[in-house]
């Protein structure tokens, strides 16, 4: 996202030690601190680039909080109502939530992402108010969650139904990858128009027209930008939600705490054999074998307790399929026997009936 700030229309160059920076020389500061880490070959989450990205941070946040207060900017007026050199600090949200974007606290990342986020949609809602914008955005303070997001026109193109379990139909998928195409190319012309008005200004010849489409079109530049940032920006906080929710639900205590251990005791045959050895061990209590099976009964702490139907059901039906087997094997074994008596005596043997 690198971008040549306004430095050439903004004043003298701002010292970055200097303090009680005025308005211009803030956001100054700020764009300079962006294109300087933008650009950069040091690691980013290096200390030195942190201490430059947490300063560009603290003066852009510094910078918007004046604009705010000088009310510079109003959704009751038209973008031909804004003086000229006010039209550069409509970029305050972009800028501050691009540099946002590159703090490197993963301890914070989602965090951050939901900030620069939130900035990039108000940059766009102020821009859409002016007509600099025309992708359809959630209002303030509605719910905006990632799958939301993907179904919205100004970020994948026009809304189209979706097929069958919610997945975007082919002619969606189509219509969303053209107008990709298009935005690309449209980028493509406001950077290179961009590019001649810069040689213009930074010459000294440019007039205020000239200027001000200076600015208007890295206004627009910006919207694209942030755009194609808040895609990526909704898929990885969908992936951070995910893990986070993964992490809390296996830090879950269980649900069933395990059973407390049980106190030594006497288990007897009857309550008179109970009585007997009550008398004799007085330190440790004594139970019949009915008492413990009632007691366990009432508190469903037997063997048997909690197993559900099913699971009975299918016990018993294992013993019925036991049982059958056993007669199968017992008549089995009978009939072996009887061919066995029949092989070693002849047919009428012992038959003694009627025989004189």
């Amino acid at each position: 996202m690198a971008d040549s700030g306004p430095s050439s229309v903004a004043g003298p160059p701002v010292d970055p030690d200097s303090k009680n920076l005025k308005l211009p020389e803030l956001l100054e500061l700020g764009w300079k601190i962006y294109e300087e880490v933008d650009n950069t070959n040091e690691p980013l989450n290096s200390s030195s680039v942190q201490a430059r990205v947490r300063r560009g941070v603290s003066a852009l946040e510094e910078a918007a909080a004046m604009v705010a207060q000088l009310e510079l900017f109003s959704r009751n007026e038209d973008l031909e109502e804004v003086a000229t050199a006010d039209l550069r600090f409509l970029l305050l949200p972009a800028l501050l939530g691009a540099l946002q974007l590159k703090l490197s606290d993963r301890a914070r990342r989602l965090q951050h992402l939901c900030s620069a986020r939130e900035l990039f949609l108000d940059f766009l809602r102020r821009c859409k108010d002016y007509g600099l914008c025309k992708a359809d955005l959630p209002e303030p303070g509605e719910a905006d969650s990632p799958e939301e997001a993907e179904s919205e026109p100004g970020r994948d193109g026009p809304g189209a139904p979706s097929g069958p379990g919610g997945q975007p139909s082919l002619a969606a998928m189509a219509m969303r990858r053209q107008c990709k195409i298009e935005q690309h190319r449209q980028k493509k012309e406001l950077e290179a128009r961009l590019s001649e008005v810069r040689k213009a200004v930074e010459s000294g010849r440019a007039d205020d027209e000239v200027t001000r489409e200076f600015h208007l079109l890295h206004v627009r530049r910006w919207v694209a930008v942030c755009l194609d940032e808040l895609q990526s920006m909704d898929l990885e906080m969908q992936v951070l939600q995910s893990k986070e929710f993964m992490n809390q639900g296996s830090s879950k205590p269980p649900s069933h705490p395990g059973r407390q251990p049980m106190k030594p005791f006497i288990l007897t045959r009857d309550a008179a054999q109970a009585q007997v050895y009550g008398a004799g061990y007085p330190s440790l209590p004594t139970m019949s074998v009915n008492d413990w099976y009632e007691q366990h009964a009432k508190h469903g702490q037997l063997p048997d307790q909690g197993i559900p139907k099913r699971a009975t059901r299918d016990n018993e039906e294992d013993d019925e399929e036991d049982e059958e087997e056993q007669e199968d094997e017992q008549s089995l074994q009978k009939a072996r026997q009887w061919d066995e008596w029949k092989d070693s005596h002849r047919r009428g043997y012992g038959n003694r009936h009627n025989m004189g």
